[in-house]
């Protein structure tokens, strides 16, 4: 007779989503978790696992397939989840192969290939910036005869602003491609635009955005990688145009891309040329960057439970209600600390509801019913942070997983 027994397999190649195992404990659900072998022993909540399996992170898709196809010869999953951005297509090229019902090939590029999710945006009437693919030379030619400099050469599925290039003439871009070599055609040449970053925190369900909340970067997260800083995001004003257009926005564009049920994290970018919003790119994941804590400060929403809580009860073909949020203004200040446990006593404002620890990073959540207050915690303690505790390493080319 067939195990009833409801399994989830989780796949990571960073250590995050804690809480999403735990949820799925309390609901009943067994899971495994298939990390790596540089995370086998990290603070991973064990006893919300039924299993941990590693696996060495030069492993190719095709023999993680193996391995996993292997595993299930004792032990049946009902659900694949991709807890991490670079799980993703891995996790969908899973489902595909087993016929697991979820994300697959097709549509988890949406969410991961910055060049696919342009395309589709751009032709479902989202404005993006504009871009050019790297791969036809003359295409090339063309687009930079017609889009002023400068451009950022972007790879197409990175996380964060790791390895984009800045470009400022056409010599320049030749000379990249040509180190590039045959990787160039993985990456997107896009037109920069300056303005104002927000990021938009989403469940979906049904293929309906549920849950949404908006912030705004102090930064730009691409400034703060390639030149150093702090990186602060607070909540925007409910009652204000930004909110407003955001939360329309991000409504129609989780779905329209194919997201059925998961969380979503998008940023967008209000131009300083023209006041509208631009769409530059979207992932199928909690944001990181203790984003999620400051979604929970704001909401009273812990997203990875709620993630967990939705595929729940799409197994078991019963309704997901998002629960009631409160409606708090959070913000972050956050940097590369000089010291590896920097001492953050000295700040005390009855504000600060989180103290964030980890290794060589300095950071605070402030909590207020007043959206102003945040906006001035957040300028003074970016300030101090600066003086205080920053330190600087080069920006990453790539993301490297444990």
């Amino acid at each position: 007779m067939p195990d009833p027994t409801e399994r989830f397999l989780l796949l990571a190649s960073y250590e995050k989503g804690h809480d999403f195992m735990r949820q799925c404990a309390d609901l009943g659900i067994r899971s495994t978790l298939l990390t790596l072998d540089g995370l086998r022993d990290a603070a991973w909540p064990r006893e919300a696992l039924e299993d941990l399996a590693s696996m060495p992170s030069d492993l190719t898709r095709e023999q993680i397939l193996n391995t996993v196809s292997w595993m299930v010869r004792g032990r049946r999953f009902d659900r694949v989840v991709a807890l991490d951005e670079f799980d993703l297509q891995t996790a969908a090229q899973i489902r595909e192969h087993m016929r697991i019902p979820g994300m697959g090939i097709t549509t988890a590029a949406c969410y991961r290939d910055k060049l696919a999710m342009r395309v589709i945006a751009r032709a479902l009437g989202f404005l993006v910036p504009d871009f050019c693919r790297v791969l036809n030379y003359d295409e090339l030619r063309a687009y930079m005869d017609r889009v002023p400099p400068p451009w950022l050469l972007k790879p197409r599925t990175e996380a964060s602003a790791a390895g984009i290039r800045r470009i400022q003439e056409p010599e320049q871009l030749w000379r990249t491609l040509d180190e590039l070599g045959d990787r160039q055609s993985h990456f997107v040449l896009e037109q920069f635009v300056p303005g104002d970053i927000y990021h938009v925190d989403s469940i979906v369900s049904g293929s309906k955005v549920i849950f949404s909340a908006v912030h705004r970067y102090g930064r730009p997260p691409l400034q703060v990688m390639h030149e150093g800083g702090v990186f602060t995001t607070r909540t925007v004003d409910r009652s204000s145009r930004d909110w407003q257009e955001l939360t329309a926005i991000n409504a129609r564009l989780s779905p329209g891309l194919g997201m059925v049920r998961g969380v979503t994290h998008a940023e967008f970018i209000r131009s300083h040329a023209d006041g509208r919003f631009y769409f530059l790119e979207i992932a199928a994941r909690v944001g990181g960057a203790f984003i999620a804590d400051l979604v929970e400060f704001a909401t009273g929403i812990n997203l990875w439970r709620e993630w967990a809580k939705v595929e729940v009860a799409n197994l078991r073909g019963t309704p997901y209600a998002v629960p009631a949020a409160s409606e708090s203004y959070a913000g972050s200040v956050l940097c590369l600390a000089q010291t590896a446990e920097p001492d953050t006593s000295a700040f005390n404002a009855p504000e600060i509801v989180h103290r964030i620890k980890k290794h060589h990073h300095a950071g605070l959540i402030v909590r207020s019913d007043d959206p102003r207050r945040v906006e001035q915690l957040l300028d003074e303690y970016s300030s101090e942070f600066a003086a205080r505790f920053l330190a600087a390493l080069p920006p990453l080319e790539r993301l490297t997983p444990t």
